[in-house]
């Protein structure tokens, strides 16, 4: 990742978001020691201004940032920085630095599909050695296609004749294995909620006959 540090005189706006609930944390600064640290440590590290020096957010409250991706933006320089919270962010004991709340609701797990997604990009783009994800974008669509199969055989068994546990836990396995099929084919899981989004309007059966007659016509 190419940052552009020296633009601000070494500093660059690291913005915080909730890798789950896509809320906005709070906004610090990171020098290239602060982004260094925070890529070893895996917990978010800022400059202080103030005081003129490191500090790793939570080391003294234990309200730690852990980090799940970094991304730069358009201009390369200032990052959005993707973390799990642990406690509340802002030293106020609130969620955020904006006094807002941030709490997995009921519903709210299901944003976690998004996470997974750019998870399995990100294998796909970095292919890293002893990886599950990387044998399978190895093993190439043909096999991940089969795999899909597998898992949604094995989901109706468990439907018909296993546990709600088994089913909840196959049918887990076949959501992993579509996405990554997904990605294989240069889609993603988005792409598929879409679809469904389209499905879901009164007038989508009838646009569907009426597209299909046409054609027919043609």
């Amino acid at each position: 990742m190419n940052i552009d540090f020296e633009k601000m005189g070494g500093l660059v706006p690291a913005i915080i978001q909730d890798a789950t609930t896509r809320k906005v944390l709070m906004l610090g600064f990171m020098n290239e020691e602060a982004y260094q640290k925070t890529l070893e440590t895996k917990h978010v590290t800022f400059w202080s201004r103030t005081r003129q020096t490191l500090w790793t957010k939570g080391e003294t409250s234990g309200h730690f940032l852990n980090l799940v991706d970094m991304k730069i933006d358009c201009d390369n320089d200032t990052l959005l920085v993707q973390a799990n919270p642990i406690g509340p962010t802002c030293h106020t004991g609130t969620d955020t630095c904006w006094g807002e709340e941030n709490r997995v609701q009921q519903g709210l797990p299901l944003l976690f599909l998004s996470e997974l997604q750019d998870f399995i990009d990100k294998r796909k783009q970095e292919m890293p050695e002893g990886s599950y994800t990387t044998k399978l974008f190895r093993d190439g669509v043909n096999k991940i296609a089969q795999k899909v199969g597998e898992e949604a055989l094995e989901t109706v068994i468990e439907a018909t004749n296993g546990t709600d546990d088994h089913l909840v836990y196959e049918a887990s396995d076949l959501l992993y294995h579509l996405i990554v099929l997904l990605t294989e084919k240069g889609l993603r899981i988005e792409d598929v909620a879409e679809e469904l989004h389209r499905r879901h309007d009164p007038e989508w059966d009838k646009q569907r006959r009426e597209a299909k007659a046409a054609g027919k016509m043609k």
